[in-house]
């Protein structure tokens, strides 16, 4: 079956040309010997020539492969590094990134389109983060952010999402119309894998700290998307829909599916099935993260585990216009400044 349009909503450049790892390093470097170095901007250089061949050997060769048509692209997620250095650290840093990932949308317009990482730092206010954001969509077009809850590396330091600190970010989401992704970066506490736990649990933590505070009843029309399928909450429906009743909160139908959407980064055929049993397709959004967490090959399906488009087609309970909805109808709602003709 042929839909009008895949939208992945979950790419990040993974395959950046070596010269960004190369600034990482340097930053890292003057903070060894000085914890509160300021240092500058600075430039990255790299060419055009060598952000195609970054790209075009890698997600657009898969994009083409897949079948899919336009990704929601930012940073790399492992490499945010919130915890790394200071507020400047990861000022720069950020607009590093958020830059790069300018050019890639500029260089293939019909394959990719911007999210924002946030310069999210320990100890610093969320709304430190805000000028960024209105950097990117204001000046940049980007149409999303992605937001992390643990700032720490794995050590959970930070407020909870549903602290007020959030607040003046919340705010400008709204006013910018955009919606934030929740995405921790790579873990430096040995108890928690990066891929295979921090993000997982991250993702639960996001949905329950959300879900039982008064953040959607403050800002009604603010979006959030829970990455991963959603983490544990899929599985664990029924868990939280009896502590929100044993806590006196509304329902989930009223407490959260009006406002938190979940992806389809799931890597097999029943996890995705049951996420479409659980969770309605109106709060899906399909998405892959290819050549992200997972890169091999199912020994038990031939396939790619991140191919993820086989599982939705592969589903036999939802409609074909349900699987529009999810490929491509969803996407559009939620990214509202997503600009896209409606045929490629």
């Amino acid at each position: 079956m042929r839909y009008i349009m895949i939208i992945d909503c979950h790419g990040h450049y993974t395959t950046t040309p070596p010269q960004v790892g190369e600034y990482r390093e340097k930053q890292k470097t003057a903070l060894a010997s000085n914890p509160h170095h300021v240092g500058e901007k600075g430039s990255i250089i790299i060419s055009d020539d060598e952000i195609r061949e970054s790209i075009e050997k890698n997600q657009l060769r898969l994009q083409q492969e897949r079948g899919t048509d336009l990704t929601i692209f930012s940073p790399r997620a492992s490499w945010m590094g919130h915890h790394i250095g200071n507020e400047n650290t990861s000022r720069f840093w950020t607009e590093q990134q958020n830059d790069l990932i300018r050019r890639v949308c500029d260089l293939y317009p019909s394959n990719f389109a911007p999210v924002a990482q946030l310069p999210q730092s320990p100890g610093v206010p969320p709304e430190k983060s805000v000028a960024e954001l209105v950097r990117c969509v204001e000046k940049m077009e980007f149409i999303g952010c992605n937001l992390s809850p643990d700032t720490s590396g794995g050590y959970w330091r930070d407020a909870s999402l549903g602290d007020r600190c959030f607040y003046p970010l919340y705010e400008k989401m709204v006013e910018l119309d955009v919606p934030a992704m929740i995405h921790v970066s790579a873990s430096c506490n040995d108890c928690f894998h990066t891929t295979g736990s921090h993000y997982l649990g991250a993702d639960t933590a996001a949905f329950q700290q959300l879900v039982m505070s008064d953040v959607f009843k403050d800002f009604p029309t603010l979006k959030i998307i829970v990455p991963h399928g959603g983490g544990a909450v899929p599985y664990h429906w029924g868990r939280f829909r009896g502590l929100m009743q044993d806590q006196g909160f509304a329902p989930l139908e009223e407490s959260a599916l009006k406002n938190i959407y979940f992806d389809t980064c799931v890597y097999h055929q029943k996890g995705i099935d049951l996420l479409l049993d659980i969770v309605p397709p109106e709060n899906i959004l399909f998405a892959s993260e290819m050549i992200g967490a997972v890169r091999g090959i199912d020994p038990e399906t031939g396939y790619y585990f991140d191919d993820t488009k086989r599982y939705i087609d592969n589903n036999t309970k939802l409609s074909a216009e349900q699987k529009n909805q999810i490929f491509e109808g969803n996407a559009r709602r939620v990214f509202s400044r997503l600009k896209i003709s409606d045929v490629k």
